[in-house]
């Protein structure tokens, strides 16, 4: 049998190789952190390599991403369909071992890493679902959801400010199955990080609540197995072991060095370092007793075996439970929601009420939310504002693990990776609030929720100009369009009650990609629409008000703008000018109807256009075109009313029929 460092050698061998074929990567990490991986995989880890998506599998999170071929060492060692080739293949166009992982389940990869700190933060989320359901599916000699997450991090993920919001959340929550290891290495690009990273990492996560294990050798592999078991073994509060390692562990020359970070270590040091390991089998090959004794398909295939056995039992005594179990974990509706959201959406355009956007979004809950367990809701530390808390709403806590809704605190970031967690751990679909504005801090945690096109809903409100008084660091101007370039992410801005819950089925039916849902603050005015117009909103973009005969001029509008615009069409028709209003809730949603609807809403022919929007213009010319009129705000705002800001800044029905006729004589 094999020792555990020959073992680990595999890792760091495939790493070293790897990384020297692409001649691009970061040996470092993986050579460094390869005997922790050696016991986690083969001694800790619940997983099956032969059914990578088992629902209750334990989750591995490699948070510092540029490790990449740790992982991808692990998976192909461990017998998941990762092929030696595609190892060889690393960081080639095509194939599946990208230079941070990008989330491919079927492969046992559970989320997209890289931009450091975030995979933390998923990793906390998976924890957070993974509680939940066990508080809601659990009963007395069923225990069926039960695993443990683990992360791998670096130094680079607690020097992110992500880190610090996740890791008092998690705290707080006393998230007992999440177990970090840290890969306490000291050494980053550029160099040693005692000159520009000097925390105390121990106590710090002491603070937040944490069980710590400090000054871990990261290299015994008789520690590491013990402080695991420690981690495990504490269930009151998350983990953290911090292992000390050396960067790239086995390179007699190059070991310790910030060379070992981010680059091939060169021919002559691989041979040297083989020579070091004793490791004398060629680039790529693995032998025979070694492959052997990392191959777990047979272990997992038991062990999964053994939990089926187990929920056989739990379906046969609790049917229903077992069924909606399943039914979450695929991502499946309730039966009947279809059925729901329209009914309400009809409800909605028979009341007529003139109401905010947020205001419509939470009334929207509240009707949908108790036909969808799934449905978890948060704010952070906006809840009041943002409309989010549900009649159903029920905070989730230590205390009541099975809650619905989560108060995030000021971590607008934290909460937006951790919700991508939610939803790559599955059971959930999660939406968030808080200010337009605040978006920013958010951001790179909403693009790798549309790079990993996972269900999430981005609840933004106070979405203009129009929140008024708190002024232009509260005022979104250029959001909205930054967000719409954000590729695999659908964005909806309602114009009033209907269209909202419009938004919020198309949102929570869309199982392609996260959904931002942009909402007012100040009150919107109800427009009227026959059947075919209802049925027509979840196309994003509609005719509201149309002509008789061909439009002279077509007008669009999204949002807020969406009844100024209305009451401007109407001023012209009493003067005989035939004009077109189109509602534009989701441009991106439009954009992807067939040729033939788009151009039945926006004819070709008729080229005189009008756009209104309470936002930046740039991207309005692709519907306007350079002959066109933008009703719009390049420029910051102002503390002051919301009626008095639209006044000054010119969106008003007056200044739309100003654009509307400059177009018509042209």
């Amino acid at each position: 049998m094999p020792t555990r460092r020959e073992l680990a050698n595999a890792i760091r061998a495939l790493a070293m190789d790897a990384v020297q074929k692409a001649n691009s990567g970061h040996p470092g990490a993986p050579m460094g952190m390869a005997d922790i991986a050696e016991v986690l995989w083969r001694d800790v880890l619940k997983f099956n390599p032969g059914n990578p998506t088992w629902i209750d599998r334990d989750r591995f999170v490699l948070s510092n991403g540029h490790a990449s071929m740790l992982l991808y060492s692990v998976l192909h060692l461990t017998g998941y369909p990762l092929s030696m080739d595609e190892i060889k293949n690393f960081r080639q166009f095509g194939s599946k071992t990208a230079g941070h992982p990008e989330r491919e389940t079927h492969l046992g990869i559970e989320t997209t890493t890289g931009p450091l700190g975030q995979g933390f933060a998923n990793a906390v989320g998976m924890a957070l679902a993974e509680r939940t359901l066990a508080a809601t599916f659990n009963r007395p000699g069923h225990t069926v959801v039960d695993h443990h997450t683990y992360v791998f991090l670096g130094d680079g993920c607690m020097m992110e400010g992500i880190s610090h919001e996740v890791a008092s959340f998690a705290g707080t929550q006393q998230l007992g199955k999440l177990i970090l290891v840290y890969d306490d290495n000291g050494i980053s690009i550029d160099g040693k990080v005692v000159g520009w990273f000097g925390d105390n990492t121990a106590q710090r996560f002491e603070a937040y609540g944490w069980h710590v294990q400090p000054h871990v050798d990261g290299q015994n592999s008789e520690a590491i197995s013990a402080a695991l078991a420690a981690a495990r073994a504490e269930t009151a509060r998350p983990s953290l072991i911090c292992a000390k390692t050396v960067i790239g562990w086995g390179a007699p020359n190059k070991q310790g060095s910030a060379s070992m970070h981010g680059e091939a270590m060169g021919n002559e040091e691989i041979a040297a370092t083989r020579a070091h390991l004793g490791w004398s089998s060629p680039p790529f090959e693995i032998p025979a007793d070694i492959r052997a004794a990392w191959d777990m398909r047979e272990k997992g295939a038991r062990v999964e075996g053994e939990w089926r056995t187990r929920f056989a039992a739990y379906k046969n005594e609790f049917p229903a439970l077992a069924a909606e179990l399943e039914r979450r974990m695929a991502g499946d509706l309730p039966d009947g929601f279809g059925e729901l959201i329209n009914a309400y959406i009809g409800r909605a355009q028979s009341e007529g009420k003139a109401l905010a956007s947020r205001q419509s979004s939470q009334a929207t809950l509240n009707a949908i939310g108790p036909a969808m367990p799934e449905l978890l809701g948060g704010s952070a530390d906006l809840t009041p504002s943002n409309g989010t808390l549900r009649k159903d709403s029920v905070a989730l806590t230590p205390a009541s693990p099975g809650g619905n809704y989560l108060h995030f605190g000021v971590r607008e970031f934290g909460m937006s990776a951790l919700l991508n967690g939610v939803t790559a751990h599955g059971g959930f679909i999660p939406y968030g609030g808080t200010f337009l504005t605040f978006s920013d801090y958010a951001r790179n945690a909403v693009r790798m929720a549309a790079l990993m096109r996972l269900r999430v809903i981005f609840v933004y409100t106070h979405d203009s100009i129009g929140l008024g008084e708190d002024g232009p660091t509260h005022q979104p101007i250029e959001h909205v369009s930054s967000l719409r370039l954000v590729p695999h992410m659908d964005l909806w801005r309602p114009c009033d009650a209907v269209e909202t819950a419009a938004a919020w089925g198309v949102a929570i039916e869309n199982r392609d990609g996260p959904t931002c849902l942009i909402f007012t603050r100040q009150a919107l005015t109800h427009e009227a629409r026959d059947a075919a117009q209802l049925a027509a909103i979840k196309r994003g973009g509609y005719v509201l008000i149309d002509t008789d005969g061909p439009p002279e001029a077509i007008v669009i509008a999204t949002g807020s703008e969406v009844g100024i615009a209305a009451a401007a069409v109407r001023s012209v028709a009493a003067k005989g000018k035939k004009v077109r209003l189109v509602s534009m809730p989701s441009t991106t949603t439009f954009d992807r109807q067939d040729d033939a609807y788009r151009q039945s809403v926006l004819p070709p022919n008729v080229t005189r256009r009008v756009a209104v929007e309470a936002g930046s213009t740039g991207l309005w010319w692709h519907y306007v075109g350079l002959q066109g009129e933008i009703v719009g705000i390049d420029h910051y705002g102002a503390s002051a009313p919301a009626k008095d800001l639209f006044k000054a800044y010119g969106f008003t029905p007056e200044r739309v029929v100003e654009a509307l006729e400059k177009v018509l004589v042209k």
